[in-house]
């Protein structure tokens, strides 16, 4: 494993290393990626620098949770509500993807890094959709931490779409009415066969789910900082997970 992955050495990241329980670290982690645009405003420049200044940070953080031993990082890349923003910018944000894809897989793919995607790429552009597939078929059998590329995702449409194919396989007699379950409905969403996420973190100072894994986060922790995404760094990894291990998570039961 290549020296990146090693513990630092500076004295707030140590400390911080012991301070953390390494035997509960979060399988799960989600993280809506936010405060792009404000980073690039306060700093006088256009949107776009923000975006690409925030793939940056997805390169770091992508390699503390292989590090620490994270399995699952699902990253808010997109949502279904980004449609709305101006043309310029979707565009902009879609040559980003393909350009991270391509830039960043070789380093992804030799750390065993799975590089996934949830929510429905058809409505992406055509590039968009054959870089998210070839990547995913490239690292599909590594084994370190699947990164979940959320792109054109929305939780209200996750939800509405596993109900379809729920509601289609009981016409078909392949499921019954009776069967269905929390379990047999979490099969069918873009999530399945994961954990729900343990802990969601949300930069920028926004304190909201933004239709971000609706069903998945029932209960999950949050962590919210002021800090923009592009400035989010692992110290601030490692902060939003000593909080999750300092929390009492009882799941509606008494300890």
């Amino acid at each position: 494993m290549f020296n990146f992955f090693k513990k630092k050495e500076n004295n707030s990241n140590k400390d911080l290393d012991i301070a953390l329980d390494y035997d509960n670290i979060p399988k799960h982690i989600a993280i809506i990626m936010d405060g792009n645009g404000r980073w690039a405003k306060q700093k006088g420049l256009p949107r776009s620098f923000g975006h690409k200044a925030g793939t940056e940070t997805v390169r770091k953080v992508i390699k503390e949770c292989n590090r620490l031993g994270v399995k699952y990082l699902t990253l808010y890349a997109f949502s279904t509500e980004n449609w709305k923003r101006p043309k310029d910018e979707v565009n902009v944000l879609m040559n980003i993807l393909v350009e991270y894809l391509r830039k960043e897989f070789n380093e992804l793919n030799e750390n065993n890094v799975v590089i996934n995607h949830i929510g429905d790429i058809t409505g992406l552009p055509l590039e968009c959709q054959k870089e998210l597939i070839s990547a995913y078929e490239r690292t599909k059998n590594n084994t370190g931490v699947t990164m979940n590329l959320a792109i054109n995702y929305g939780g209200r449409t996750e939800i509405v779409d596993a109900t379809k194919k729920i509601i289609e396989e009981i016409e078909n007699g392949i499921l019954t009415i009776n069967n269905l379950n929390e379990k047999m409905f979490s099969s069918y969403l873009y999530t399945k066969n994961m954990p729900d996420p343990d802990l969601i973190i949300r930069p920028s100072g926004e304190q909201r789910l933004s239709n971000f894994l609706l069903w998945q986060c029932a209960y999950s922790e949050f962590w919210y900082s002021n800090i923009n995404w592009p400035d989010f760094n692992e110290d601030d990894l490692r902060k939003a997970i000593f909080d999750y291990q300092n929390r009492d998570r009882r799941y509606g039961g008494i300890k």
